[in-house]
């Protein structure tokens, strides 16, 4: 036992079913909406959530070596939702930008997401909802997760960026 009175494999396991649901409604959620992949939807969500990322920064946060990386990247570029150019002054590191395209795709990705969490949620009663909300934001935070409004904040600023780069490119022409 702990000292909180909870068995940490009981946690884990608890865990592990919770992320067995969960990874079930991440798989739909992306399902139907085109040829990207569970591992392609999180480096879209790394690069909403983070910013623009060197392909090795993005290679270490997805756990994955830089060539599988380099490899999941030019799917993303192929499909139009991420950019990727060269780094000046190092001729070996890329940046890789998340296009308008990502961006719509990852915030379609999301609705659908928080649709069925939301369904689900609501077959818990209030006191599983509250003991979840502490359970689940400890979990997060642990894992160094990006709270979901400071992860839509950052979108915003990204956006933001965008439109004011295109209305100077208006300016110019």
């Amino acid at each position: 036992m702990h000292e909180s009175g909870e068995d940490p494999e009981g946690v884990v396991d608890a865990l592990i079913t919770a992320s067995r649901a969960l990874v079930a409604v991440a798989a739909r959620s992306v399902a139907d909406l085109g040829d990207v992949t569970l591992p392609q939807y999180r480096a879209l969500v790394v690069l909403a959530s983070r910013g623009p990322q060197r392909g090795v920064d993005l290679a270490a946060e997805l756990g994955v070596t830089p060539s599988t990386a380099t490899r999941l990247i030019d799917r993303l570029v192929k499909a139009d939702l991420v950019d990727r150019q060269p780094l000046p002054g190092d001729r070996r590191a890329v940046e890789v930008t998340l296009k308008p395209a990502g961006r719509r795709y990852v915030a379609k990705v999301t609705r659908r997401r928080r649709a069925e969490i939301r369904r689900i949620v609501e077959r818990m009663s209030p006191q599983e909802q509250t003991g979840a909300v502490a359970g689940l934001r400890a979990l997060a935070n642990a894992a160094g997760e990006v709270p979901e409004q400071q992860w839509w904040l950052g979108f915003e600023r990204l956006e933001r960026t965008e439109q004011d780069e295109g209305m100077e490119g208006e300016h110019r022409s």
